[in-house]
């Protein structure tokens, strides 16, 4: 079977093709999803209080 020059070259042409864009799409993406808050209780942790209550919205006193 004989198989012309330009055929031997569209084949490989093709793999590498093949093999550049498989590698391409098992690439990793992460996306942020938080707004840059963090939770009352992580704050918390973060500054060594013992409590929460300062940090969580809702339990801020109203002037």
């Amino acid at each position: 079977m004989k198989t012309s020059k330009y055929t031997k070259v569209a084949v490989i042409i093709m793999v590498v093709l093949f093999v550049v864009i498989s590698v391409i799409s098992c690439s990793v993406h992460t996306h942020s999803t938080g707004s840059g808050k963090i939770p009352p209780g992580q704050a918390k942790k973060m500054s060594g209080s013992k409590s929460a209550k300062a940090y969580a919205p809702g339990q801020q006193k109203k002037h």
